[in-house]
């Protein structure tokens, strides 16, 4: 029977202006003795919510006989009358503390756990972890964005009773007698507790260490990477599952009584346990500013942002301001830190340097780290957009640069201008490597090869929408230039031996020295360049390939040309075939061996 019917029947209780006091000490008797029989305080008696109701009529009819007492003319039982009245008080304050009890058996025995969510959260979170650490410069990265299914969908958008249906009308009902007998403070008191116990065991079930700041300090980074994504994806699933359930409930309990309550009690049942999630994010910000940190400082500072309107909608009318405050403080100090380090980041590559050039004239482990890094950014754009600007504004020539290039490009961002300004550091630096090499071919190679893999990391990626069709060009032509530097430094001096130059058609004994020279000088210098560039590598296999086609068009149409204009004039020589070692054919199968990373050698090679 709900609480408005036992109201509604019981307001017609009348005993008559006859009643006699003895009468109602026997119903009050009799009341204390079917109190006694509802045993609410042993926890091991399991009942229906719906025995509740009864207790509550109990509670009504106490209610009613002392009202009737105090209205009673005592004429001469006044004594009596008053025994009885206190009896009637002691009575109630029994009935009272028991229903108390009930209303927390109620919210105990009858809460339901999250197991669907738990399971949720403990099967996405340990991902693969992405090391953008210095020392993992030599390896090919990973994307740094959490994958979708750690941060949306699923049971986050899900927001399930926390109390089973059939006991909360009873809770309810009970709360508003507590209410409405001026029992206020010990309902709230009560319902607090037993909130609090239930948040904090689903808050344990999600395995979130308390950890102090110097801890979280002297955590490895492996460690600190997967407890983030951990924090991540408890802080959405507290914040939009069981936080907006615990918001429906203590609304559901509390809405009609009073303005204040519902959100009061909210407020103190989730204080500690959103505080302690914002503590993690303060102490991860407060950290040094390490180029590996950005990208899970990005998440944090993401997930915090997107949880910031339901975070204001859950706290706005609470108690007071201190959560929301401490939330605010907690993106702030997010986003400061990842300016920091994207800061460091920038400074780490103009600084880096080495003692020891590039093996082979290869892509340098920078270029890769610093291309995956900055096409792992891109994941990024909203939050950075948003944390630049803040930047660039205490930068008055970089927001200047901005609004030119937005003029010019609608679609350019905050982000785009810092990228582009990333990857012109590290060509800058990728140019004083290369003078690490003694040899300017080689120079010219590995430029050549470093310029062609950001070209193609900004092509296959959408580093493409933020660095531009104009920087692809304008790159492209970069590495082509090289290509061509590193031809004309290689081949121009074996080509020359291909030349003209000093012979006639006669065919006399000067011409047919001066051949024999030249070819014998174009095979030294041919086998030369082939034992020293073997050794080279170009790891693009369309790169080397064009790299390769080019060089044979130049070297095999002079070396047809020249021996079918000469090779005659070498006939009846003794040993021609000193002379005349390779076939174009030759040739041709020999360049492929360049740019392989292995070296080898012709000096012992004849021709086939």
């Amino acid at each position: 029977m709900m609480a408005a019917e036992l109201v509604k029947q019981y307001s017609k209780i009348t005993l008559g202006e006859d009643s006699e006091i003895c009468d109602i000490k026997h119903a009050l008797k009799a009341l204390r003795k079917k109190i006694l029989s509802l045993d609410f305080d042993n926890s091991m008696h399991v009942h229906d919510p719906q025995d509740s109701f009864e207790y509550l009529e109990v509670l009504y009819k106490i209610r009613r006989l002392s009202e009737r007492l105090r209205s009673l003319d005592p004429c001469g039982e006044a004594k009596q009358l008053d025994e009885l009245t206190a009896y009637a008080y002691d009575l109630s304050e029994m009935a009272m503390a028991r229903l108390e009890e009930e209303f927390v058996y109620l919210l105990t025995h009858y809460k339901q756990p999250l197991e669907q969510e738990v399971l949720s959260f403990r099967s996405t979170e340990d991902g693969s972890v992405e090391d953008f650490s210095s020392s993992s410069f030599s390896e090919e990265q990973s994307e740094g964005k959490a994958t979708p299914n750690d941060v949306t969908g699923g049971p986050e958008h899900f927001v399930p009773d926390l109390i089973q249906p059939g006991a909360l009308s009873a809770v309810k009902s009970i709360a508003k007698f507590m209410f409405l007998n001026g029992y206020d403070k010990e309902c709230c008191q009560a319902y607090i507790n037993s909130r609090q116990n239930a948040i904090d065991e689903y808050f344990g079930s999600l395995r979130l260490d308390k950890l102090s700041i110097e801890e979280i300090m002297n955590t490895s980074w492996n460690k600190l990477n997967t407890l983030i994504r951990r924090w991540n994806r408890a802080m959405r699933v507290f914040i939009r599952v069981y936080l907006a359930s615990e918001k429906r409930l203590s609304n559901h309990v509390f809405g009609e009584l009073t303005d204040s309550t519902a959100d009061l009690c909210f407020y103190e049942i989730s204080f500690n346990s959103v505080m302690q999630l914002l503590s993690f994010y303060v102490s991860v910000a407060i950290g040094p500013p390490k180029t590996e940190k950005l990208f899970r400082l990005l998440d944090m500072y993401e997930v915090l942002n997107d949880l910031l309107p339901e975070a204001e909608s859950l706290f706005e009318s609470g108690y007071d301001d201190m959560i929301l405050n401490e939330y605010h403080e907690a993106l702030l100090q997010l986003g400061e830190s990842a300016r920091k380090t994207f800061a460091e980041f920038k400074y780490a590559i103009q600084s880096y340097s080495s003692s020891n050039a590039v093996a082979r004239g290869e892509v340098h482990p920078l270029t890769k780290y610093v291309m995956n890094y900055i096409r792992a950014l891109t994941a990024y754009s909203k939050p950075l957009d948003s944390l630049l600007k803040d930047t660039d504004r205490r930068h008055l020539h970089l927001a200047s640069d901005i609004q030119l290039m937005a003029n010019a490009y609608p679609n350019f961002t905050a982000t785009a201008l810092h990228l582009q300004s990333v990857a012109a550091i590290l060509e800058a630096n990728l140019e004083a490597g290369s003078r690490l090499y003694r040899d300017d071919r080689l120079q010219n190679i590995f430029m050549m090869n470093n310029i062609h893999y950001m070209v193609q990391k900004v092509k296959n990626s959408d580093l493409k929408s933020f660095l531009g069709d104009d920087w692809i060009r304008i790159h492209n032509r970069k590495f082509q230039q090289q290509a061509t530097r590193y031809e004309r430094a290689s081949w121009n001096n074996v080509l020359s031996y291909l030349s003209d130059d000093g012979l006639c058609a006669a065919g006399d004994a000067a011409s047919r020295k001066t051949i024999r020279e030249k070819i014998k000088n174009f095979n030294l210098s041919f086998e030369e360049v082939y034992r020293v560039q073997t050794a080279w590598s170009v790891p693009d296999d369309q790169l080397r390939d064009d790299v390769r086609i080019s060089i044979s068009l130049k070297v095999i149409q002079a070396y047809r040309t020249f021996v079918g204009r000469y090779s005659s004039f070498l006939d009846g020589s003794r040993h021609r075939d000193r002379y005349i070692k390779y076939r174009p054919e030759d040739l041709e199968t020999l360049l492929l061996d360049l740019f392989e990373g292995t070296q080898k050698s012709l000096q012992h090679s004849c021709r086939v």
